[in-house]
């Protein structure tokens, strides 16, 4: 078994130098060391040649790789791993441009695929339910896409102040103080939005905090509800301010909004769920030691993503 205390791309590279050895850890993890077949879980599987093997009832031959992020894959699996590892570890994440050149022999368009793939993996740590009766969660939403004041004048937007979405696109996000994050790509800001996304992740009787916007009105019935008035010189309320705030969420969209700019040239709106679920997985794992972070990743990719999927999104 992988050893999981491992803190590098070195140790990485020494552990999995071979398609083989990348093989015998998938299947370990997959199926702790018996084969089972994709297509019929409980058919007699034959072991074949060349690591292959064959579903009794389907008829069908599989790997190991069969209906995971590595299937169909050209890239052999110890460039894979590497690149998983520099993924989850990279703190504001990695650009399919630096991926490409830390990876070597891999052009920019197979990195970003590459990239894509993993990120659809990162689903597993978002979309999760939260809080809990007398547990304090916080919502509150943010928009990707820049200020119209900071555009060049050829490049402004007309009538986007505000919550306009003509330029930007809105991503709420819902936070357990001191558990895990939840945040997800909205058409819309509006209540008939934001309360059935609440209601679907947050437990009732849990403590909901948020600003004074409009689409929180009324969600008092099922939750302890705090909302706090935001004005140009900041937050107004008379409750305690130690407990009743939205600075954990709001502190996780800097990190987020940090990490977009700094990475990335531009994010299109079709693809963004998934770089904010790279974001999420990296905030909800962050007490996780290395290892036990890729291997998590890793126990859990199988999702098959094809690049005519994401083109088509």
């Amino acid at each position: 078994m992988f050893n999981k205390d491992f803190n590098s791309l070195l140790d990485v590279i020494r552990q999995f130098s071979t398609e083989e050895q990348c093989i015998k850890h998938l299947e370990e993890l997959y199926w702790q060391g018996v084969p089972q077949s994709p297509f019929a879980e409980s058919s007699k599987v034959y072991k074949c040649a060349n690591g292959k093997y064959r579903c009794k009832e389907s008829k069908k031959y599989f790997t190991v790789k069969t209906g995971t992020m590595f299937d169909n894959t050209k890239i052999e699996l110890p460039k894979w791993f590497c690149a998983v590892y520099l993924v989850i570890n990279h703190k504001k994440g990695i650009s399919s441009a630096q991926l490409a050149r830390d990876l070597g022999n891999v052009s920019q368009k197979t990195a970003w695929f590459m990239l894509m793939r993993i990120r659809k993996a990162f689903e597993i740590e978002n979309y999760n339910e939260l809080g809990g009766e007398g547990q304090i969660v916080e919502s509150d939403e943010s928009f990707y896409g820049g200020r119209n004041k900071n555009r060049h004048a050829d490049k402004k937007v007309k009538n986007s102040q505000g919550r306009s979405f003509k330029d930007k696109t809105a991503i709420t996000g819902i936070v357990e103080r001191g558990g895990k994050l939840t945040a997800i790509v909205t058409l819309s800001t509006g209540a008939e939005v934001l309360q059935p996304m609440i209601k679907k992740y947050v437990a009732k009787g849990s403590v909901l905090i948020s600003d004074d916007w409009k689409g929180y009105h009324g969600l008092h019935t099922d939750y302890h509800q705090y909302m706090i008035k935001d004005t140009a010189s900041g937050y107004k309320h008379g409750y305690d301010s130690s407990i009743i705030h939205t600075n954990t969420i709001e502190g996780s969209w800097k990190i987020m909004k940090n990490s977009l700019r700094d990475m990335y040239n531009s994010v299109s709106r079709k693809h963004l769920q998934s770089y904010v679920d790279e974001f999420v997985f990296r905030y909800n794992t962050k007490l996780i030691e290395n290892g036990e972070r890729f291997n998590y990743l890793l126990t859990n990719s199988a999702v098959r993503t094809k690049y005519k999927d994401l083109m088509n999104a």
